[in-house]
């Protein structure tokens, strides 16, 4: 599989071969669910809490007389129906964290990534350097690369001055390829890598050349239809 390759100012200045197996895996949308509910769950902290009427202070006493009021039995002013009780069946602190087995999160973030390429939201540029480091600069260079919305910055080493650069402007992120995940770039309209981070992706993620066992299993067919 080929992608084009990009300088900052929008322009098709090479292209570059990349594995089929990290840039063109077939989708598999629960495995991404999956992924993405527990990288969510695993963000939330779990210390929400509120008392229950054997906690709150006060209702030791019987508001009133049981009988010839003509008003409802009550044991305690702390009880549910009352303003100020306890709640019934409120939250208490727990862990949401689930278990992701590491396979699966690296076959999302392959699948991802698939996906943007195959969306044509996958823009490899030859590198990320700017020549000042100021907000303006990236600014134009996204929209040189026809970013409109959101967008993932990936590099194999993210200079401090691109990420001071970048951090003003609104859903924009800056992220090292050790560092990708799948909700990050879920989150983002467009995911733009350096070359360097195509081929430390490839190192991280890749596996044999899906293209070249194609491609011999096409030469083989061919020569049996030959000699046929």
């Amino acid at each position: 599989m080929k992608l084009d390759v990009r300088n900052m100012s929008g322009a098709v200045v090479d292209s570059v071969e990349v594995l089929d197996d990290v840039f063109d895996a077939p989708m598999n949308s629960a495995l991404v669910h999956q992924v993405m509910v527990g990288q969510l769950a695993n963000k939330r902290q779990g210390t929400a809490k509120v008392k229950t009427r054997s906690e709150v202070a006060g209702g030791g006493a019987k508001p009133r007389p049981q009988k010839y009021t003509g008003r409802a039995r009550q044991g305690s002013i702390r009880s549910p129906q009352w303003r100020g009780g306890g709640v019934v069946f409120g939250p208490t602190p727990r862990s949401y964290r689930q278990r992701t087995p590491k396979r699966m999160k690296r076959e999302a973030i392959k699948m991802v990534l698939s996906d943007k390429a195959r969306e044509q939201q996958l823009v490899v540029v030859d590198a990320l350097q700017l020549s000042d480091a100021k907000t303006k600069q990236v600014a134009q260079a996204l929209r040189a690369l026809e970013v409109d919305s959101s967008a993932l910055l990936v590099a194999d080493v993210i200079g401090e001055d691109v990420v001071r650069a970048a951090r003003n402007i609104p859903r924009i992120r800056t992220l090292p390829v050790s560092q990708l995940n799948a909700v990050d770039m879920l989150n983002a309209r467009k995911v733009i890598m350096t070359v360097g981070a195509v081929r430390q992706a490839e190192e991280l993620w890749g596996g044999e050349y899906v293209r070249i066992k194609r491609q011999a299993a096409a030469a083989v067919s061919a020569d049996e239809g030959e000699e046929e």
